[in-house]
């Protein structure tokens, strides 16, 4: 079968024992309910964070592509970073004024001032590319209005020129990989929304929740020398164990479209050039999903694990997930439930072929004995590579 690859599906089972993932509010596990049962759950907010910050191999840093700064602080760096390329304190902070009286990080209008102004109500998403131009762009007015006044003033008036937002839009990875991958929602008049180019779910368990209340004590070392039974401090964290189902969709389209700065519907008819970046990146966060864990408590928990199954779908059709083979939830009483888990997925996925027919690539890993419909079994390597050469490729072949 060939098939355009506009959207890449990824299916997973991670499995995890006493560990503490995802707290909510009060410190507990986070929970969902659905179907039959209350489940333990991992958000997608969490997961992202995790795969964003991770430090091996197939990190997101490591692809050399500019990154970007999420911080209220931004306005403070940039302020700094001119004065470090000669810019006067003077004429730095009132830069940094006249770019939010021109509307970026905040809506154009009453910005604040002085030291107010180093700082955002919220934490702003730049991109390293984004954030060297707009320097050097005050850098440059700041050559011809050396007055402090008068620099705000042109600052603030160039961001409001029509068609800056427009330069800035379309400048290459302006925005960085981050927010090519997981958008940027964004409150100034200047900068750009970026919409998301990965869809993540929030991984659940595949059977009901399994928690239990988790009670321990610090000892106190110079107490106990001194024959004394006693302890530093009694504390109890809630601790989940369970098999948890997971769903990403890339939108290959979008994610060219974030990173080349070509329109969405020129993804397949562009070079295969053009493409090879948003491969490799896909590439990546495969290892990343397979292999990063989420998890608070890392250091009395080491909630490390890499994934039991992972099944890849690569086709044109919008994306479905398999969460309905888990509707009712697994019996955990019973023997195998990994594989009995896999026999769900497979069985959905059974399901939606008779009814829909199987208009998808697959290809899936697994550490289990397994077979999955119209999947052909490989490992992580010969996987990831599967998909960056069939996004790479994507054109000729669905043509």
């Amino acid at each position: 079968m060939n098939t355009l690859p506009r959207f890449i599906q990824i299916h997973t089972l991670h499995n995890y024992p006493a560990a503490l993932l995802n707290r909510d509010d009060a410190g507990l596990a986070k929970r969902l309910p659905y179907g039959n049962a209350i489940r333990t759950r991992i958000s997608s907010q969490c997961l992202k964070r995790h795969w964003r910050v991770a430090d091996d191999i197939f990190s997101l840093a490591s692809l050399g592509v500019p990154m970007a700064t999420r911080s209220r602080e931004l306005p403070r760096q940039m302020r700094d970073m001119m004065i470090a390329q000669g810019m006067n304190e003077a004429l730095a902070q009132a830069a940094v004024e006249g770019m939010r009286n021109g509307g970026l990080l905040d809506k154009a209008g009453k910005s604040p001032q002085g030291e107010d102004a180093l700082s955002t109500g919220q934490a702003v998403l730049l991109g390293s590319a984004e954030c060297d131009y707009l320097i050097g762009k005050c850098l440059a007015l700041a050559q011809e209005h050396t007055e402090v006044k008068a620099l705000k003033e042109a600052v603030a008036a160039w961001l409001k020129e029509k068609g800056e937002k427009k330069n800035i839009e379309v400048m290459k990875l302006g925005s960085g990989l981050e927010s090519a991958l997981f958008g940027r929602m964004v409150t100034s008049d200047v900068l750009t929304s970026r919409d998301a180019a990965v869809y993540v779910a929030h991984a659940f368990t595949v059977h009901e929740a399994q928690v239990e209340n988790d009670y321990f004590t610090v000892v106190d070392d110079l107490l106990r020398d001194a024959g004394e039974q006693g302890s530093a401090g009694i504390f109890d964290t809630e601790l989940a164990s369970g098999l948890y189902y997971g769903y990403v969709v890339v939108d290959v389209p979008q994610l060219v479209a974030n990173l080349e700065g070509v329109g969405i519907k020129d993804c397949f008819n562009v070079g295969a050039d053009q493409r090879e970046l948003a491969a490799k990146v896909v590439h990546h966060l495969l290892h990343l999903i397979a292999t990063v864990s989420p998890g608070a408590k890392r250091g009395s928990t080491a909630p490390f694990e890499w994934a039991k199954l992972m099944l890849v779908e690569a086709g044109d059709w919008q994306p479905r997930s398999l969460a309905g083979a888990f509707q009712n939830a697994l019996d955990t009483k019973g023997d195998k439930i990994r594989e009995r888990a896999v026999g769900q997925l497979a069985n959905e996925l059974q399901r939606l072929d008779a009814a829909y027919g199987a208009p998808s690539e697959r290809r899936f890993l697994s550490v289990d004995d397994c077979q999955v419909p119209g999947a052909e079994r490989l490992p992580l390597a010969s996987l990831t590579q599967w998909v960056q050469d069939r996004i790479v490729s994507g054109a000729a072949q669905g043509a």
